[in-house]
Protein backbone atom coordinates (compact mmCIF):
# COMPACT_ATOMS: atom_id res chain seq x y z
CA UNK A 1 0.00 0.00 0.00
CA UNK A 2 1.43 3.36 -0.69
CA UNK A 3 2.89 6.09 1.92
CA UNK A 4 0.04 8.04 1.98
CA UNK A 5 -2.57 5.79 2.53
CA UNK A 6 -0.37 3.78 4.91
CA UNK A 7 -0.36 7.01 6.80
CA UNK A 8 -3.95 7.62 6.68
CA UNK A 9 -4.80 4.23 8.25
CA UNK A 10 -1.82 4.72 11.26
CA UNK A 11 -3.19 7.97 11.89
CA UNK A 12 -7.45 7.35 11.56
CA UNK A 13 -7.46 3.61 12.99
CA UNK A 14 -5.10 3.77 15.87
CA UNK A 15 -7.25 0.30 16.84
CA UNK A 16 -5.93 -1.64 13.52
CA UNK A 17 -2.96 -3.98 13.40
CA UNK A 18 0.48 -3.40 11.86
CA UNK A 19 -0.58 -5.91 9.57
CA UNK A 20 -3.74 -4.08 8.39
CA UNK A 21 -1.22 -1.49 6.47
CA UNK A 22 0.12 -3.65 4.45
CA UNK A 23 -0.82 -4.51 0.80
CA UNK A 24 -0.68 -7.68 -1.55
CA UNK A 25 2.52 -8.10 -2.61
CA UNK A 26 4.07 -9.64 -4.98
CA UNK A 27 7.53 -10.46 -6.41
CA UNK A 28 8.72 -9.92 -9.84
CA UNK A 29 11.77 -10.45 -10.64
CA UNK A 30 14.08 -6.96 -9.65
CA UNK A 31 10.93 -5.43 -8.06
CA UNK A 32 8.55 -5.71 -5.38
CA UNK A 33 5.02 -4.62 -6.09
CA UNK A 34 2.37 -3.59 -3.87
CA UNK A 35 -1.33 -3.68 -4.40
CA UNK A 36 -3.63 -1.82 -2.00
CA UNK A 37 -6.14 0.59 -1.43
CA UNK A 38 -9.68 0.54 0.34
CA UNK A 39 -13.39 0.38 -0.13
CA UNK A 40 -16.08 2.68 1.75
CA UNK A 41 -19.77 3.05 1.32
CA UNK A 42 -22.22 5.37 3.99
CA UNK A 43 -25.30 6.26 4.70
CA UNK A 44 -25.46 9.78 5.00
CA UNK A 45 -28.72 12.01 6.85
CA UNK A 46 -28.08 15.12 6.27
CA UNK A 47 -30.36 18.12 8.01
CA UNK A 48 -29.59 21.42 6.47
CA UNK A 49 -30.93 25.24 7.52
CA UNK A 50 -30.63 29.00 6.50
CA UNK A 51 -28.06 29.38 3.69
CA UNK A 52 -27.22 25.40 3.75
CA UNK A 53 -30.61 24.25 2.88
CA UNK A 54 -31.25 23.31 -0.44
CA UNK A 55 -34.11 25.98 -0.52
CA UNK A 56 -32.92 28.86 0.96
CA UNK A 57 -34.60 30.09 4.13
CA UNK A 58 -36.36 26.81 4.79
CA UNK A 59 -34.80 23.97 6.21
CA UNK A 60 -34.28 20.16 4.07
CA UNK A 61 -33.26 17.15 4.41
CA UNK A 62 -31.11 14.99 1.82
CA UNK A 63 -30.33 11.38 2.19
CA UNK A 64 -27.36 9.45 0.51
CA UNK A 65 -25.36 6.43 -0.69
CA UNK A 66 -22.01 7.55 -0.70
CA UNK A 67 -18.11 7.39 -0.35
CA UNK A 68 -16.66 9.44 2.92
CA UNK A 69 -13.94 11.52 2.80
CA UNK A 70 -11.42 8.69 1.61
CA UNK A 71 -12.68 7.75 -1.83
CA UNK A 72 -12.53 4.27 -2.74
CA UNK A 73 -8.87 3.36 -3.77
CA UNK A 74 -7.13 1.38 -5.77
CA UNK A 75 -3.14 1.66 -5.78
CA UNK A 76 -0.54 -0.49 -7.60
CA UNK A 77 3.30 0.91 -6.85
CA UNK A 78 6.85 -1.08 -6.89
CA UNK A 79 9.77 -0.42 -5.70
CA UNK A 80 13.53 -1.97 -6.47
CA UNK A 81 17.22 -1.24 -5.30
CA UNK A 82 19.73 -0.44 -7.88
CA UNK A 83 23.07 1.36 -7.86
CA UNK A 84 22.77 1.65 -4.11
CA UNK A 85 19.59 3.91 -4.81
CA UNK A 86 15.99 2.90 -4.24
CA UNK A 87 13.57 3.61 -6.57
CA UNK A 88 10.07 3.07 -6.79
CA UNK A 89 6.76 4.13 -8.65
CA UNK A 90 3.06 4.58 -7.50
CA UNK A 91 -0.10 4.68 -9.45
CA UNK A 92 -3.71 5.25 -7.20
CA UNK A 93 -6.93 5.38 -9.32
CA UNK A 94 -10.19 6.47 -6.56
CA UNK A 95 -13.95 6.59 -7.32
CA UNK A 96 -16.64 7.19 -5.29
CA UNK A 97 -19.67 4.30 -4.91
CA UNK A 98 -22.20 6.91 -5.86
CA UNK A 99 -23.74 7.83 -9.48
CA UNK A 100 -24.39 11.51 -8.03
CA UNK A 101 -21.08 12.65 -9.12
CA UNK A 102 -20.43 15.26 -11.34
CA UNK A 103 -19.70 13.19 -14.36
CA UNK A 104 -23.31 11.76 -14.85
CA UNK A 105 -24.23 15.61 -15.76
CA UNK A 106 -22.41 15.52 -18.93
CA UNK A 107 -23.71 11.81 -20.01
CA UNK A 108 -27.01 11.92 -21.29
CA UNK A 109 -28.95 12.95 -18.10
CA UNK A 110 -30.04 16.26 -19.78
CA UNK A 111 -28.95 18.24 -16.22
CA UNK A 112 -29.90 15.91 -13.75
CA UNK A 113 -27.15 14.84 -11.25
CA UNK A 114 -28.61 10.98 -10.64
CA UNK A 115 -29.85 9.25 -13.93
CA UNK A 116 -30.01 5.44 -14.04
CA UNK A 117 -27.04 5.01 -16.21
CA UNK A 118 -24.97 5.41 -12.64
CA UNK A 119 -21.59 6.88 -13.20
CA UNK A 120 -18.88 7.32 -11.20
CA UNK A 121 -16.21 9.67 -11.69
CA UNK A 122 -12.35 8.15 -11.63
CA UNK A 123 -9.57 10.30 -10.47
CA UNK A 124 -6.04 9.66 -10.92
CA UNK A 125 -4.69 11.28 -7.44
CA UNK A 126 -1.37 9.82 -7.79
CA UNK A 127 1.47 8.87 -10.53
CA UNK A 128 4.92 9.61 -9.07
CA UNK A 129 8.14 8.27 -9.18
CA UNK A 130 10.50 8.25 -6.20
CA UNK A 131 14.36 8.04 -6.04
CA UNK A 132 17.41 7.80 -3.18
CA UNK A 133 18.93 6.73 -0.04
CA UNK A 134 18.25 6.46 3.72
CA UNK A 135 21.92 7.97 3.56
CA UNK A 136 21.13 11.57 2.08
CA UNK A 137 17.57 11.52 1.17
CA UNK A 138 14.65 10.88 -0.76
CA UNK A 139 13.55 12.71 -4.36
CA UNK A 140 9.57 12.41 -5.24
CA UNK A 141 8.88 13.42 -9.17
CA UNK A 142 4.79 13.50 -10.28
CA UNK A 143 1.44 13.80 -8.88
CA UNK A 144 1.12 13.11 -4.94
CA UNK A 145 -0.28 14.79 -1.91
CA UNK A 146 0.77 18.48 -1.51
CA UNK A 147 3.37 19.09 1.42
CA UNK A 148 1.86 21.78 3.21
CA UNK A 149 -1.09 20.65 5.69
CA UNK A 150 -1.02 17.54 4.91
CA UNK A 151 -0.15 16.11 8.38
CA UNK A 152 -3.54 17.97 9.03
CA UNK A 153 -5.71 15.73 6.91
CA UNK A 154 -3.67 12.43 7.49
CA UNK A 155 -4.21 13.33 11.48
CA UNK A 156 -7.93 13.60 10.99
CA UNK A 157 -10.06 11.06 12.60
CA UNK A 158 -12.94 11.37 9.79
CA UNK A 159 -10.84 10.02 7.37
CA UNK A 160 -12.10 6.45 8.17
CA UNK A 161 -15.81 8.62 7.80
CA UNK A 162 -17.71 11.44 6.29
CA UNK A 163 -17.31 14.37 8.67
CA UNK A 164 -18.96 17.33 6.39
CA UNK A 165 -20.12 17.46 3.13
CA UNK A 166 -21.95 14.83 3.06
CA UNK A 167 -24.92 14.88 0.32
CA UNK A 168 -23.52 16.43 -2.48
CA UNK A 169 -21.85 15.75 -5.95
CA UNK A 170 -18.48 14.07 -6.64
CA UNK A 171 -16.09 11.17 -5.42
CA UNK A 172 -15.96 12.46 -1.50
CA UNK A 173 -16.77 14.24 1.26
CA UNK A 174 -14.56 17.25 3.17
CA UNK A 175 -14.27 15.55 6.94
CA UNK A 176 -12.83 18.27 8.56
CA UNK A 177 -11.61 20.09 5.06
CA UNK A 178 -12.91 23.81 5.38
CA UNK A 179 -13.55 23.88 9.15
CA UNK A 180 -10.14 22.69 10.93
CA UNK A 181 -7.64 23.07 7.79
CA UNK A 182 -7.09 23.44 3.78
CA UNK A 183 -7.00 20.90 1.76
CA UNK A 184 -3.53 19.75 1.14
CA UNK A 185 -4.49 18.83 -2.70
CA UNK A 186 -3.09 16.59 -4.88
CA UNK A 187 -0.84 18.48 -7.05
CA UNK A 188 2.27 18.05 -10.09
CA UNK A 189 5.22 18.55 -7.47
CA UNK A 190 9.27 17.77 -7.44
CA UNK A 191 9.86 17.21 -3.18
CA UNK A 192 12.86 16.18 -1.24
CA UNK A 193 12.91 14.58 1.74
CA UNK A 194 15.41 14.40 3.98
CA UNK A 195 17.12 11.04 5.66
CA UNK A 196 15.74 10.69 9.12
CA UNK A 197 17.66 12.47 11.79
CA UNK A 198 16.46 10.24 14.89
CA UNK A 199 13.47 11.36 14.72
CA UNK A 200 13.70 14.90 12.64
CA UNK A 201 12.45 14.66 8.87
CA UNK A 202 12.06 17.73 6.71
CA UNK A 203 10.73 18.14 2.86
CA UNK A 204 10.38 20.82 0.34
CA UNK A 205 8.62 21.10 -2.79
CA UNK A 206 7.98 22.72 -5.79
CA UNK A 207 4.26 22.24 -6.66
CA UNK A 208 1.86 23.53 -9.31
CA UNK A 209 0.67 26.92 -8.80
CA UNK A 210 -2.92 27.60 -7.67
CA UNK A 211 -5.03 30.85 -8.42
CA UNK A 212 -3.19 31.63 -11.92
CA UNK A 213 -4.51 33.26 -15.16
CA UNK A 214 -1.42 32.62 -17.43
CA UNK A 215 0.12 29.85 -15.47
CA UNK A 216 3.48 32.16 -14.70
CA UNK A 217 3.93 30.98 -10.52
CA UNK A 218 4.66 27.88 -9.21
CA UNK A 219 3.75 27.57 -5.66
CA UNK A 220 6.69 26.81 -3.07
CA UNK A 221 5.94 24.32 0.26
CA UNK A 222 8.34 22.70 2.85
CA UNK A 223 7.53 21.34 6.32
CA UNK A 224 9.57 19.97 9.30
CA UNK A 225 8.73 17.14 11.88
CA UNK A 226 9.50 15.61 15.07
CA UNK A 227 8.51 11.81 15.50
CA UNK A 228 9.14 10.84 19.29
CA UNK A 229 8.64 7.40 21.66
CA UNK A 230 9.39 6.85 25.24
CA UNK A 231 8.15 3.82 26.76
CA UNK A 232 4.44 3.90 26.60
CA UNK A 233 4.48 7.50 24.94
CA UNK A 234 4.16 8.55 21.45
CA UNK A 235 3.82 11.57 19.32
CA UNK A 236 5.13 14.01 16.92
CA UNK A 237 5.21 17.75 16.18
CA UNK A 238 5.33 19.35 12.82
CA UNK A 239 5.39 23.34 11.52
CA UNK A 240 5.05 24.17 8.09
CA UNK A 241 4.48 26.63 5.14
CA UNK A 242 3.54 27.82 1.83
CA UNK A 243 3.94 30.58 -0.40
CA UNK A 244 3.09 31.89 -3.82
CA UNK A 245 1.43 34.44 -5.68
CA UNK A 246 -1.62 34.56 -7.35
CA UNK A 247 -3.78 36.39 -10.41
CA UNK A 248 -6.44 38.01 -10.77
CA UNK A 249 -7.89 40.34 -13.57
CA UNK A 250 -9.92 43.77 -13.73
CA UNK A 251 -12.62 44.74 -15.92
CA UNK A 252 -11.89 47.78 -18.36
CA UNK A 253 -14.37 50.17 -16.71
CA UNK A 254 -12.77 49.23 -13.05
CA UNK A 255 -8.62 49.28 -14.75
CA UNK A 256 -9.73 53.30 -15.90
CA UNK A 257 -11.29 53.93 -11.97
CA UNK A 258 -7.87 52.48 -10.82
CA UNK A 259 -5.43 54.49 -12.79
CA UNK A 260 -7.40 57.40 -13.40
CA UNK A 261 -6.97 57.65 -17.32
CA UNK A 262 -10.14 56.14 -19.37
CA UNK A 263 -8.28 56.48 -22.50
CA UNK A 264 -5.48 53.74 -21.18
CA UNK A 265 -8.35 51.55 -19.83
CA UNK A 266 -8.08 47.81 -20.37
CA UNK A 267 -9.70 44.22 -20.03
CA UNK A 268 -7.65 41.57 -18.12
CA UNK A 269 -5.07 43.63 -16.63
CA UNK A 270 -3.23 41.04 -14.25
CA UNK A 271 -2.91 42.09 -10.44
CA UNK A 272 -0.30 39.79 -8.68
CA UNK A 273 -0.89 39.35 -4.90
CA UNK A 274 0.91 37.37 -2.66
CA UNK A 275 -0.56 34.03 -1.15
CA UNK A 276 1.52 32.69 1.80
CA UNK A 277 0.59 31.26 5.33
CA UNK A 278 1.83 28.82 7.57
CA UNK A 279 1.01 25.82 10.30
CA UNK A 280 1.61 23.87 13.30
CA UNK A 281 0.34 20.54 15.26
CA UNK A 282 1.07 18.26 17.36
CA UNK A 283 0.09 14.64 18.37
CA UNK A 284 0.34 12.95 21.77
CA UNK A 285 -0.46 9.06 22.28
CA UNK A 286 -0.02 7.11 25.16
CA UNK A 287 -2.51 3.76 26.35
CA UNK A 288 -4.78 3.75 23.61
CA UNK A 289 -5.77 8.20 24.20
CA UNK A 290 -4.67 10.58 21.45
CA UNK A 291 -4.84 14.22 21.26
CA UNK A 292 -4.27 16.32 18.05
CA UNK A 293 -3.70 19.88 17.70
CA UNK A 294 -3.38 22.27 14.73
CA UNK A 295 -3.54 25.25 14.18
CA UNK A 296 -2.66 27.72 10.29
CA UNK A 297 -2.71 31.15 9.64
CA UNK A 298 -2.01 33.14 6.14
CA UNK A 299 -3.22 35.10 3.28
CA UNK A 300 -5.15 34.68 0.57
CA UNK A 301 -4.86 31.24 0.98
CA UNK A 302 -8.27 29.66 0.76
CA UNK A 303 -11.26 29.66 -1.68
CA UNK A 304 -13.89 30.12 1.51
CA UNK A 305 -14.44 26.18 1.36
CA UNK A 306 -11.14 25.16 2.42
CA UNK A 307 -11.24 22.78 -0.63
CA UNK A 308 -7.95 24.83 -2.26
CA UNK A 309 -5.01 26.75 -1.43
CA UNK A 310 -6.69 29.53 -3.68
CA UNK A 311 -7.82 33.08 -3.73
CA UNK A 312 -11.39 33.74 -2.49
CA UNK A 313 -12.38 35.32 -6.04
CA UNK A 314 -9.31 34.32 -8.60
CA UNK A 315 -9.84 36.25 -12.15
CA UNK A 316 -12.61 38.30 -10.84
CA UNK A 317 -12.84 42.45 -10.34
CA UNK A 318 -14.14 41.78 -7.71
CA UNK A 319 -11.18 40.60 -5.33
CA UNK A 320 -10.64 41.57 -1.91
CA UNK A 321 -7.26 40.49 -0.45
CA UNK A 322 -8.29 38.43 3.11
CA UNK A 323 -6.61 36.84 6.17
CA UNK A 324 -7.10 33.03 6.49
CA UNK A 325 -7.09 31.48 10.04
CA UNK A 326 -7.81 28.10 11.57
CA UNK A 327 -7.30 24.86 13.26
CA UNK A 328 -8.56 22.20 15.39
CA UNK A 329 -8.48 20.02 18.47
CA UNK A 330 -9.01 16.34 18.64
CA UNK A 331 -9.65 13.59 21.34
CA UNK A 332 -9.79 10.02 20.50
CA UNK A 333 -9.54 6.62 22.56
CA UNK A 334 -10.12 3.04 22.18
CA UNK A 335 -12.37 1.21 24.69
CA UNK A 336 -11.46 -2.60 25.38
CA UNK A 337 -13.90 -3.43 22.97
CA UNK A 338 -10.89 -1.94 20.36
CA UNK A 339 -13.82 0.51 19.58
CA UNK A 340 -12.13 4.03 18.91
CA UNK A 341 -14.47 6.72 20.21
CA UNK A 342 -13.64 10.44 19.31
CA UNK A 343 -14.63 14.00 19.43
CA UNK A 344 -13.37 16.94 17.48
CA UNK A 345 -13.90 20.56 16.62
CA UNK A 346 -12.77 23.13 14.62
CA UNK A 347 -12.94 26.31 12.31
CA UNK A 348 -11.63 27.78 9.20
CA UNK A 349 -11.99 31.89 9.10
CA UNK A 350 -11.55 34.33 5.92
CA UNK A 351 -11.26 37.83 7.57
CA UNK A 352 -11.71 39.87 4.66
CA UNK A 353 -9.97 43.07 5.73
CA UNK A 354 -8.09 44.81 2.55
CA UNK A 355 -9.87 46.06 0.26
CA UNK A 356 -8.01 46.22 -2.93
CA UNK A 357 -10.68 48.01 -5.50
CA UNK A 358 -11.60 51.35 -5.07
CA UNK A 359 -15.38 50.90 -5.53
CA UNK A 360 -15.74 48.29 -2.40
CA UNK A 361 -16.47 49.94 0.76
CA UNK A 362 -14.77 48.66 3.70
CA UNK A 363 -17.66 48.76 5.59
CA UNK A 364 -19.23 45.81 3.30
CA UNK A 365 -16.58 43.66 3.44
CA UNK A 366 -17.52 40.67 5.73
CA UNK A 367 -15.98 37.90 7.52
CA UNK A 368 -17.04 34.47 6.61
CA UNK A 369 -16.65 31.21 9.12
CA UNK A 370 -17.41 27.26 9.20
CA UNK A 371 -17.33 25.84 12.42
CA UNK A 372 -18.07 22.42 13.48
CA UNK A 373 -18.36 19.28 16.50
CA UNK A 374 -17.84 15.44 15.31
CA UNK A 375 -18.12 12.58 17.16
CA UNK A 376 -17.35 9.49 15.90
CA UNK A 377 -17.10 5.74 16.45
CA UNK A 378 -14.50 3.12 14.60
CA UNK A 379 -15.07 -0.37 15.76
CA UNK A 380 -13.04 -2.90 13.78
CA UNK A 381 -14.23 -5.86 12.86
CA UNK A 382 -12.11 -7.46 11.15
CA UNK A 383 -8.53 -6.26 11.30
CA UNK A 384 -8.81 -4.80 7.82
CA UNK A 385 -12.87 -4.32 8.22
CA UNK A 386 -13.69 -1.38 9.88
CA UNK A 387 -17.69 -0.13 11.18
CA UNK A 388 -18.16 3.80 11.45
CA UNK A 389 -20.75 5.89 12.88
CA UNK A 390 -20.30 9.98 12.79
CA UNK A 391 -22.65 12.81 13.57
CA UNK A 392 -21.52 16.23 12.26
CA UNK A 393 -22.68 19.34 13.14
CA UNK A 394 -21.32 22.30 10.89
CA UNK A 395 -22.48 26.00 10.98
CA UNK A 396 -21.45 28.26 8.35
CA UNK A 397 -21.49 32.23 8.14
CA UNK A 398 -21.13 33.35 4.36
CA UNK A 399 -18.05 35.56 3.50
CA UNK A 400 -20.18 38.07 1.08
CA UNK A 401 -19.20 41.41 -0.24
CA UNK A 402 -22.08 44.34 -0.77
CA UNK A 403 -24.22 42.02 0.52
CA UNK A 404 -25.31 41.39 4.32
CA UNK A 405 -23.41 37.85 5.40
CA UNK A 406 -26.01 34.61 5.57
CA UNK A 407 -25.92 32.18 8.27
CA UNK A 408 -26.86 28.31 8.26
CA UNK A 409 -26.68 25.23 9.29
CA UNK A 410 -25.69 21.01 8.60
CA UNK A 411 -26.27 18.41 10.88
CA UNK A 412 -25.40 14.61 9.11
CA UNK A 413 -25.73 11.62 10.83
CA UNK A 414 -23.65 8.65 9.07
CA UNK A 415 -23.44 5.15 9.50
CA UNK A 416 -21.23 2.20 6.76
CA UNK A 417 -17.77 0.75 6.65
CA UNK A 418 -14.71 1.19 5.37
CA UNK A 419 -12.77 -1.84 4.29
CA UNK A 420 -8.53 -1.74 3.99
CA UNK A 421 -6.33 -4.25 2.08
Amino acid sequence: MNKNIKLAVAGAVLALSASANAGIIIPAGDWTVDIGGNVNTFYTHTKGSGTQAATAGASSSNNQMQTGLLPSALGIGAKTRQNDIDVAFQFSLFTGSNANGGDNLNVGNAGTSNGGLGYSSLNVRQSYVTFGDKSWGTFLLGRNLGVFASDAILSDMTLLGVGSGAGGQGSSTLGRIGNGYIYADWKAQIAYTTPNFNGFEATGAITEGTGQIDNNNLNYEAKASYSFAADAVTGKVWVGGKTQKIQTSVTAATFASQTGNASTARAGAITETDSEGYDIGAKLAASGAELVGYYYNGKNMDSGIGTAINTLTTNTAAFVSHNNTGGYVQATYILPTKTKVGVSWGKNTVERNTQTLTNVASNELRDGEREAWVIGAYHPLTKHLNLVAEYNHLETTSALVNGAAGEGKLKTVSLGAILFF
